[in-house]
């Protein structure tokens, strides 16, 4: 019988009251809390913390607390990440980050949803991966949904809301996020 973790990261129906998912939620919830209350001189100890909390990357991402996750362990990041002030990574499923891209404060990036059916959704959920490119610029408060991916070199503009695969190299921003332009030299 497949495990409750085996089925959430396939993208399945699971139920995230299982105790070796909660569990995986509380380390990752006290490592975060202990990020958060690091104080700027604490370098080091914010590097232990984030090496331990990610599946890849914590080596060398730039992160300003606080910050929050579900899991951290299905944040595979690539070189230099940044994330600004108040970011939050709903990682049920795998978020995969390339090299050099920037958050700006409040981005949220969620992998969980839920069943339209009220019965279902009381004791099951499901995530949808997402991937985002290298060099890719997330303005404040932008919000992106389950399943998304996002092309190297684009720009989402502050306060969006990506529901949508968006492309490489291009301006995108509103509710809907939509493409407003290829980014030219």
């Amino acid at each position: 019988m497949r495990s409750e973790r085996d089925k959430m990261l396939s993208g399945e129906m699971y139920d995230p009251h299982d105790p070796e998912l909660c569990a995986a939620r509380d380390r990752a919830r006290d490592l975060c809390q202990e990020l958060n209350a690091t104080r700027e001189a604490q370098q080091e100890e914010r590097r232990r913390i984030l090496r331990e909390l990610f599946g890849a990357g914590g080596e060398s991402v730039w992160m300003q607390p606080p910050f929050f996750c579900d899991y951290g362990v299905n944040i595979v990041l690539g070189e230099r990440v940044f994330f600004n002030f108040n970011c939050v990574v709903l990682d049920v499923a795998q978020v995969r980050i390339g090299d050099f891209t920037l958050f700006g404060p409040s981005v949220q990036i969620y992998t969980a949803t839920h069943p339209l059916n009220h019965e279902l959704r009381r004791n099951q959920e499901f995530a949808k991966p997402i991937e985002i490119g290298s060099d890719v610029w997330v303005g404040g408060a932008a919000i992106i949904c389950p399943g998304v991916k996002i092309g190297s070199r684009s720009v989402i503009g502050a306060g969006s809301v990506v529901t949508r695969d968006i492309p490489a190299g291009v301006i995108a921003a509103g509710n809907p996020c939509r493409v407003i332009r290829e980014i030219t030299e």
